[in-house]
């Protein structure tokens, strides 16, 4: 300690030094932040010493359990608000991940070589439904009977599900007719 605090504390901190930090040590379970403590306990007991010198020992006992209770309760808040920050920040996050625009990326890009492998009426008609119009506008758009138009679809729709999958290779609108499904 500094040669100019009085004696008398000196001799107090050297005697009760041990007992508090050993008191705060038992309460938040950390040295380095039970001496932090240790050391706000005895400025405040050299900026306002309590009446009687003779109680400093249960004075000093009383003053480092509500340091150790206030800190351990502010820390307690600091965790809660991180885990509320944290929670909004995921919940809200403003910017996707990388990860997440590299697999939407890639799967946009599957979707437009499937598409790209149907014939033009299939890919006219599920961009048309996907877009958001009714079996009445694609039938006149696309030039077909609107009785169909569910029929063309699903066909269109399965066709698209293989090639998206892998299962089919790109297709031939001569093969198709063959095969018979353009009936209309």
């Amino acid at each position: 300690m500094s040669e100019g605090l009085p004696e008398r504390f000196q001799a107090l901190f050297r005697e009760y030094y041990p007992t508090v930090l050993r008191r705060l040590m038992h309460l938040v379970g950390d040295r380095t932040t039970a001496e932090d403590l240790a050391q706000e306990v005895f400025l405040r007991l050299y900026r306002r010493p309590p009446d009687d010198l003779q109680a400093v020992g249960a004075w000093l006992h009383r003053v480092a359990t509500r340091v150790a209770y206030d800190y351990t309760r502010k820390k307690s808040q600091q965790r809660r608000i991180q885990q509320r920050e944290f929670e909004i920040g995921t919940a809200f996050a403003s910017e996707p991940s990388s990860e997440w625009l590299v697999l939407r990326n890639a799967e946009r890009e599957a979707v437009v070589r499937a598409l790209q492998q149907l014939v033009e009426r299939d890919r006219q008609v599920l961009l048309l439904r996907y877009s958001g119009y009714s079996y009445a506008e694609i039938a006149e758009i696309v030039g077909i009977n609107p009785n169909i138009v569910g029929t063309v679809l699903n066909r269109a729709l399965s066709r698209f599900k293989r090639a998206f999958q892998g299962e089919e290779g790109p297709t031939d609108e001569g093969r198709l007719r063959a095969e018979g499904y353009y009936t209309v």
